[in-house]
């Protein structure tokens, strides 16, 4: 994988794969039985990059996984847009070194194989099975066209095959299993159209010769729709379903932490006005990301997008006003900058620009548009991480058109949480059109605790919906000893009982090396492994022989029946032992290799059968035997992880100080790696630079009443003062700690799992959890 997987992300991928084991297994079986489960991803979670993570796994192998590749598969990736598939494959290509362009087939209306490709994933969508269709004329459920297709010998179109027999060919083949992924799952079931129901239900069941699919896997952010489907065919075994948790999204920095409104607090604020504070945003924010990239020497820079919302019939004059105040206010904007997606896909005339026409899709990595309108046909799927300010000219009485562009601009454009910084981990929204009791409305949209099928908005724990909000900036009345003290408190990190620290030190070496902080750390990591694993073959030889000696032979028993026609027959038992073959030996020497790891494996082998003349063949079957045999001793993955701790540790103390002084980007694959440990580990916090605090509070007639303000936090507005409503009790304490005459400072602590935000553990029936204190007081 070219992208490190988030925690959760790993996990899915893990439960995914255990899920296709299953149902690959129970299609095998004589019975021939077909299973089905969910993935339940909630947008901008990263299902794309879990997805590559299992293609990978599934055609490649993979040691962290401890999955063997299956040289049967192939996959029929389906959704309801070809520009969905489009998209979803070059993300798939971009998180995937071992996913190539070859192996990810769109299937066009050209296509012609007589069975889809093992190691290959196949891109297919609904209108390709709809009845007009050059793939599927002549089939079985179009008789009149299959006469015809007879009487010719060939299909209308001179094909031989349509895609229907292509399915049936691989279904029926033995040599090969065929996984169906269904995109956006919940697509297709329930109350949907017909015709599309028809296509999508017949793909999973089979109908007339074309049998059901062996496994299906269904992708979607609402999942009950499929879920039930699948329930429903008596022909599906319907496995546990895989669930990711979106507190754990938030969390990860994928998604954006707070949502900023901004409404007019004059009746009939004009539209231009809020347009003009957009195009000012814009520019702001720009300037803010330009200083970032500068700061952190970052090579590839974001060039945040200003997204402007229409209604569906909008005056062509004055679309071409609002452009112009754009260009008033930001002349440095070139004058190819503005796009839009509306659905004719042809150039449009606003005013005196000509504005053309660009595929939602494409958006994002086309950097040169940075102002986009849009009206509400926002395509499945779609989302802009560098969408980072909109402005909306819907009327308030159109919430919904507004929640569901909101949903397309919620991930990070990083695909991390920026440190310290507030602005640059949000999306800004005016709402000139809306008062504040309709924006009240579309924060509960935002706030939910569902995903709603319509908006495709996902849960959002975690995730602040602002309104009117200020930029809380760095204290000056705070003596800087505060600060200095607030950075040396340890925030400790939860442990991972599943962490892994062979693979720990690996990219820790990989990650210093890179960064120029110690050269040859891999080679070096290595030797120190190797020597481990040379030691336990030495501590352990009586275990490793025996291990040695289960492996070469087979044993086991047969039973005999002596007097069998006699009622009081005996049952005798005779013990056998044979010898394994070398494809038995060959499958423990890979059972071992991808649990101590495929590449540390080969090394050893290497090391045991090199000689004066170099590696000697016979010596190096006989080093895979070791090996095999060194992987079955409980006691040799336990010495290979006490040295891969010892060097971690030693390694992250005695570059503290260098990995300090990296990027945030490199700091935070760093602080990743730290916290991939099944003990808690402290990490150093950082110093926060802005927040984003409201100063204001809708109540439920959308009237706004002010917040309380105190002196002496660590950031603060303009007056020195900070915003904030706390419930009684917090309140209560802030107040008598304000009147200590030892005050020196004060900090409310994120709640966030963001690197500005103090944890602590504690164990509680016996589990390690995680809690975060609401004030650090001076």
């Amino acid at each position: 994988m070219k992208f490190t997987l988030k925690d959760y992300q790993e996990d899915a991928a893990r439960q995914v794969l255990d899920r296709l084991e299953r149902a690959a297994s129970r299609w095998r079986e004589p019975r021939s039985e077909n299973s089905a489960f969910s993935l339940s991803a909630m947008p901008g979670a990263g299902k794309t990059v879990i997805a590559a993570a299992v293609l990978e796994t599934l055609f490649h192998g993979n040691d962290a996984f401890a999955v063997a590749p299956d040289p049967t598969a192939t996959v029929l990736w389906f959704s309801d847009s070809p520009a969905l598939n489009e998209q979803s494959r070059f993300r798939l290509l971009q998180a995937s070194d071992k996913l190539s362009a070859g192996n990810l087939v769109i299937v066009q209306n050209t296509f012609q194989q007589e069975r889809f490709a093992a190691g290959h994933v196949h891109f297919l969508n609904t209108q390709k099975l709809g009845r007009n269709s050059m793939l599927v004329r002549g089939d079985e459920l179009h008789p009149g066209r299959l006469e015809v297709a007879r009487q010719r010998l060939l299909m209308p179109d001179h094909r031989a095959l349509t895609i229907w027999d292509t399915i049936r060919n691989t279904i029926e083949d033995e040599s090969l299993t065929l996984y169906l992924v269904l995109d956006e799952a919940h697509r297709g079931m329930g109350e949907q159209p017909r015709e599309r129901r028809t296509i999508v239900q017949r793909l999973i069941e089979g109908k007339g010769s074309v049998p059901g699919m062996p496994v299906v896997w269904g992708i979607s952010a609402t999942v009950e729709n499929f879920d039930k489907t699948m329930q429903s065919m008596d022909s599906f075994t319907k496995l546990p379903s895989v669930k990711i948790d979106p507190v754990k999204v938030q969390e990860s920095g994928l998604l954006k932490d707070d949502i900023i409104f901004e409404i007019p607090k004059d009746e009939g604020a004009l539209d231009t006005v809020l347009v003009r504070r957009g195009a000012d945003k814009l520019k702001a924010i720009s300037a803010a990301w330009d200083d970032y990239a500068s700061k952190q020497g970052e090579s590839s820079q974001v060039l945040p997008l200003l997204v402007l919302q229409v209604p569906n019939t909008p005056n062509p004059d004055e679309l071409g006003q609002a452009i112009d105040t754009i260009y008033q206010q930001w002349p440095d904007l070139p004058e190819d900058a503005v796009a839009h997606v509306f659905g004719d896909h042809t150039e449009q005339v606003f005013g005196r620009h000509k504005v053309p026409y660009v595929s939602p899709e494409r958006v994002q990595e086309t950097t040169d548009i940075r102002v986009l309108i849009a009206k509400d046909a926002i395509s499945t799927g779609w989302d802009c991480p560098r969408a980072e300010v909109m402005v909306s000219l819907r009327p308030a009485r159109e919430q919904t058109h507004v929640t569901q562009l909101l949903g397309r601009m919620i991930r990070t454009p990083l695909a991390r949480r920026i440190p310290g910084d507030e602005r640059l981990n949000s999306a800004e929204c005016l709402l000139p059109l809306f008062d504040p009791a309709a924006v009240i409305k579309v924060a509960q949209s935002l706030r939910k605790d569902t995903v709603d099928e319509d908006t495709d908005i996902p849960p959002t724990p975690g995730r602040r919906v602002l309104v009117n909000a200020q930029e809380m900036l760095p204290n000056e009345v705070v003596p800087d000893a505060v600060w200095d003290a607030l950075l040396t408190l340890p925030s400790q990190s939860l442990p991972k009982p599943d962490a892994r620290p062979v693979r720990r030190l690996l990219k820790l070496a990989y990650l210093l090396a890179e960064d120029g902080l110690r050269p040859g750390a891999t080679d070096f990591a290595y030797g120190k492994l190797l020597k481990a694993l040379d030691g336990a073959r030495k501590q352990y030889r009586d275990e490793v022989a025996e291990a040695r000696g289960q492996l070469l032979t087979v044993e086991g028993q047969s039973v005999r029946l002596r007097d069998i026609l006699r009622e009081q027959g005996e049952v005798g038992f005779d013990q056998f032992l044979e010898n394994a073959d070398q494809s038995v030996i060959d499958e423990a020497y890979r059972q071992s290799a991808r649990g101590l790891g495929t590449e540390l494996a080969k090394r050893y082998c290497e090391q045991l059968a090199r000689g004066d003349k170099g590696l000697d063949e016979e010596a190096l079957a006989e080093a895979r035997i070791t090996v095999a045999a060194l992987g079955r001793v409980e006691a040799t993955p336990e010495a290979l992880d006490r040295e891969a701790k010892k060097l971690s540790g030693q390694w992250l103390d005695q570059h503290r100080v260098d990995i300090k002084n990296l990027t945030d980007e490199r700091r935070g694959l760093y602080r990743a790696l730290q916290e991939e440990s099944s003990e808690s580990v402290a990490l150093p916090l950082v110093r926060p630079r802005t927040r984003l605090q409201p100063t204001a509070e809708l109540d439920a007639t959308g009237t706004e009443n002010p917040l309380p303000r105190y002196p002496k936090h660590l950031l603060c507005a303009d007056d020195k003062l900070f915003a904030e409503k706390f419930n009684g009790w917090e309140g209560d304490v802030l107040q008598t700690e304000l009147k200590r005459e030892g005050l020196l400072g004060w900090y409310r602590n994120p709640s966030r799992a963001s690197q500005d935000s103090l944890g602590v553990t504690y164990e509680e029936a016996g589990q390690i959890k995680l809690m975060r204190p609401d004030f650090i007081l001076f």
